[in-house]
């Protein structure tokens, strides 16, 4: 395993471990997150590639507790948002890539915050009607995804296994299932 270089708030920057031991972190500190590890995880979305270039997408950053408290009630796992330091929705306009781009952009914020030694969950929008009221909306916009982000509250330190034991830990479909190689 290559050397692991530790972040400045106890996270890590080798990518494949990062990707490979994602896990779903849904219980955070009451710890608030630096600013500059926001800043981090914004522009991990910002600067994240697109279908044609188009970025349409916004990323609504809900650091007040009252509305993370309010967009709960339209998420599909309310728990998640109530106990993080921050939500981002990402919301696109326009056609089916959005869902897609808003995809690949809310992974690099996770991985991003990954390095940096905080959780994060992803969560869908049940009640978008409802969303909307919460939340300024631009024409044509709608939510693809909640993301909440936080300390974990919970003993979660990616280094402590390999890539292969992550792997291995995971419960996923075993390989020849999902991959064919043509």
């Amino acid at each position: 395993m290559a050397a692991v270089a530790p972040c400045r708030y106890g996270g890590y920057v080798d990518a494949y471990l990062a990707v490979v031991a994602k896990r779903e972190v849904r219980d955070y500190t009451d710890r608030p997150l630096p600013d500059e590890v926001v800043e981090r995880l914004l522009e991990a979305g910002r600067v994240t590639g697109s279908s044609m270039n188009r970025q349409a997408w916004r990323f609504l950053a809900l650091e007040s507790r009252e509305i993370r408290d309010a967009v709960a009630d339209t998420v599909y796992e309310p728990d998640n948002l109530l106990g993080a330091a921050l939500a981002v929705a990402i919301v696109v306009a326009g056609g089916a890539t959005g869902d897609f781009d808003a995809g690949r952009a809310a992974q690099n914020m996770m991985i991003a915050a990954l390095s940096d030694g905080v959780g994060s969950c992803p969560n869908g929008v049940a009640d978008r009607e409802r969303f909307g009221e919460l939340v300024p909306l631009e024409e044509g916009e709608r939510p693809a995804i909640v993301i909440s982000f936080g300390f974990p509250a919970g003993a979660y330190r990616p280094e402590d296994r390999s890539p292969r034991e992550w792997i291995r830990r995971a419960r996923r479909k075993p390989a020849p299932e999902v991959i064919s190689r043509l």
